[in-house]
């Protein structure tokens, strides 16, 4: 009571009342930023996860292919051998570069957050 009788006292009700209203304004504009930056980030995420599962039916496919074709030359169980070593090699280079691999997807991400931030 003595509170209310104060701030009319000293105009201050409706300061109080606009700066409430700004507060909560500012509050439902991050809500509504955090929202578009979630689902912006949640669709190119879906995207990519889609062309992922197209590109890895692909090369299951065209290995497949090239272990049947290189079957029919050096027998089946040599083609799918090959091809087989062939994604040892690719994943033991992996293995061995993984660290620097790792430090250029950090760099890259880095610098998409950057550039979403501004």
């Amino acid at each position: 009571m003595l509170k209310d009788t104060v701030l009319k006292f000293l105009k201050l009700d409706s300061l109080v009342e606009h700066i409430t209203g700004y507060v909560e304004a500012r509050i439902d504009l991050m809500k509504v930023e955090i929202q578009e930056a979630v689902s912006k980030v949640l669709s190119k995420a879906l995207v990519s996860v889609v062309i992922i599962a197209f590109l890895t039916l692909f090369v299951l496919l065209i290995s497949m292919a090239l272990a049947f074709k290189l079957g029919e030359s050096i027998g089946a169980f040599g083609g799918f051998a090959l091809v087989a070593g062939f994604y040892l090699i690719i994943a033991i280079i992996a293995f061995l570069l993984r660290d620097a691999i790792a430090s250029a997807i950090e760099t890259k991400l880095q610098e998409v957050i950057k550039k979403t931030k501004k």
